[in-house]
């Protein structure tokens, strides 16, 4: 599929760009929302990367364009934009990352396909993760968040965080088992209580 929508970025900028936007906006969005917690300021950081995007394929040549990896660039270019939102205080109404990924686990389920006991225990389950990963170190967070989280390829995930791949492979083992520690020390501290 990149490929196709490389190749038509190249032939027509303007009418593969719809696609574009239209293959990658849960991407974006996603990273965005992750990293920021807030729906507001993950939608401007959203349009702000598609118009980044937008601006630098205008000024690529045809052949740089087809060779784009684009999950890749793309979280590398939201990234930067929270990273920059982040750092001047832009960034209103920040959240958890508990909060974000509990919301999500309920938005994930279809309405009515379990009771309130399964929405808590889902709810429940993905608070829980979502602190034990919000305790790990940032870069071994981001990594294991982009690689489990937004499904990017190793490959990809080297781009959108401008490391080596060996690097990159290495935060998401580490930042996994680091993960799976946490979470044995916590099962293990609730069968004492």
């Amino acid at each position: 599929m990149d490929d196709e929508l490389r190749a038509r970025l190249a032939e027509d900028l303007e009418d593969g760009f719809e696609c574009l936007v239209l293959c990658y906006q849960h991407l974006v969005y996603g990273i965005a929302y992750r990293a920021i917690g807030s729906a507001p300021d993950a939608e401007e950081v959203t349009q702000d990367a598609f118009v980044r995007a937008h601006r630098a394929l205008e000024r690529y040549p045809a052949e740089r364009i087809r060779e784009l990896k684009l999950r890749g660039w793309l979280a590398r270019i939201t990234l930067n934009l929270v990273y920059n939102r982040l750092r001047d205080g832009r960034a209103g109404g920040k959240r958890t990352a508990a909060q974000t990924l509990s919301e999500a686990a309920l938005e994930s389920k279809p309405d009515g396909a379990d009771g309130p006991e399964a929405a808590w225990e889902r709810r429940e389950s993905a608070e829980s993760w979502a602190r034990l990963l919000a305790g790990l170190p940032e870069h071994y967070r981001r990594a294991v968040e982009l690689r489990h989280v937004e499904g990017l390829s190793y490959q990809e995930l080297a781009e959108a965080l401008h490391r080596p791949l060996g690097t990159v492979k290495a935060h998401v083992h580490r930042g996994v088992r680091l993960l799976r520690e946490a979470y044995e020390a916590h099962q293990a501290q609730l069968e004492r209580a």
